[in-house]
């Protein structure tokens, strides 16, 4: 797919912000000394992928008048990472088949709304299959019912044993109602139970089978934490803030090397509440911010780890007379097309930004070049984060 000049306005938008709001450097003023560092450094062996299922435009982010909305973003993470603020999707902007071409390194272009496995290898079984790793040390934290298959693909020779374990944080949610009736009330658990913005229909018979690897191995424990979670969460009704208190259970319990979770929350769009839109960027920059301080501090975690940050793609600009503004990510535009990625680690340039165009599909072989496998993306690797 060609990309014009609208995806470099995006980016020196980006950019120009950066600069004045946080002081953020280009990377191409010490290329150089970034190929030192990469090789004198030790790589990290542990790394989690965030992505934010449904993007946030940058009118409501990186443009001034959204800055209000992501002050853990711009003041804790970007000083401490490389952003770079061109990261283009040509592929399909559907959640599903987006955040599979995101973990298979490859544009999927299977039907997003049937629950499949990807056709190419996942960046789970490059990862366990080339380095031996065992079926714990993996794992996906899914959004919805849909991303049940996204652990591993339907590839000959990979498959699910060598794939990544998937949650379903609702899955959990709706056992945990069934033996707890009064866990929550009706309104705040049917808000909870939405499969998404899209299909907003859950199906709770979804079994172990689907792709759920080794979960009976976990499943007392996250259950048992549930109360936990009820206890300490700042809102009962967001799947995000969800996901993060099972990502620090999974980090405390299994220390897994490879995870991934998506923030889905502010997928709310759809529904045209900008209200609710808006918290849900202001609550996935909290929850970040919480994941990268509970990594700082973690000892199987602490200077072991990268963690990326992306949208899956972005949303409709309000002047496209196609689109719907905030609501949707219909018409593939510059604005639909063109996100961003944080990267954190310890081999990571701080307070960087980068300008030139990478690919949404460059994230797996990135991982690769970096933990030291192989992949047979047709992505490249990414200097900047050998």
């Amino acid at each position: 797919m060609k990309f014009d000049a609208s995806s470099q306005a995006v980016s020196a938008s980006r950019r120009a912000f950066l600069r004045g709001a946080v002081g953020m450097v280009s990377a191409t003023s010490f290329s150089s000394s970034l190929a030192l560092t990469g090789s004198a450094i030790r790589p990290a062996d542990k790394t989690i992928v965030v992505t934010f299922g449904g993007g946030a435009r940058d009118e409501e982010t990186f443009a001034e008048e959204g800055q209000a909305n992501i002050p853990n973003l711009l003041h804790t993470l970007l000083p401490q990472g490389t952003f770079f603020t061109q990261v283009r999707n040509a592929g399909i902007l559907g959640h599903y088949v987006a955040t599979a071409s995101i973990v298979t390194g490859v544009y999927e272009r299977f039907n997003n709304f049937i629950a499949q496995p990807p056709p190419n290898p996942t960046l789970f079984e490059y990862f366990r299959r080339e380095l031996r790793r065992p079926e714990t040390d993996a794992w996906v934290i899914a959004p919805s019912n849909g991303f049940q298959k996204i652990g591993s693909s339907s590839a000959q020779g990979f498959g699910p044993q060598f794939g990544a374990g998937v949650i379903l944080p609702k899955r959990l949610l709706s056992a945990a109602s069934r033996n707890t009736p009064n866990l929550f009330d009706n309104d705040q658990l049917q808000h909870f139970l939405q499969d998404n913005y899209e299909m907003p229909s859950y199906d709770i018979s979804v079994t172990a089978q689907d792709n759920e690897m080794h979960l009976d191995t976990l499943e007392s424990t996250l259950r048992l934490s549930v109360q936990d979670f009820v206890k300490h969460a700042r809102t009962l009704d967001s799947a995000d803030e969800l996901s993060i208190f099972i990502a620090r259970r999974l980090m405390d319990q299994q220390a897994p090397s490879l995870m991934m979770l998506t923030l889905h929350d502010m997928d709310v769009a759809h529904s045209g509440a900008f209200s609710l839109y808006i918290d849900a960027i202001q609550r996935a920059d909290r929850l970040c911010a919480e994941l990268w301080k509970a990594v700082q501090s973690h000892p199987e975690y602490k200077d072991r780890t990268t963690v990326y940050i992306m949208p899956d793609f972005g949303r409709d600009a309000d002047d496209d007379p196609a689109g719907n503004g905030f609501q949707h990510h219909r018409t593939g535009s510059a604005m639909a097309r063109t996100t961003w990625l944080l990267a954190l680690g310890p081999h990571v340039r701080q307070n960087t930004v980068v300008d030139r165009a990478i690919e949404s599909i460059d994230l797996v072989p990135t991982i690769g070049c970096h933990l030291g496998f192989s992949t047979n993306s047709p992505g490249r690797c990414i200097e900047e984060l050998r």
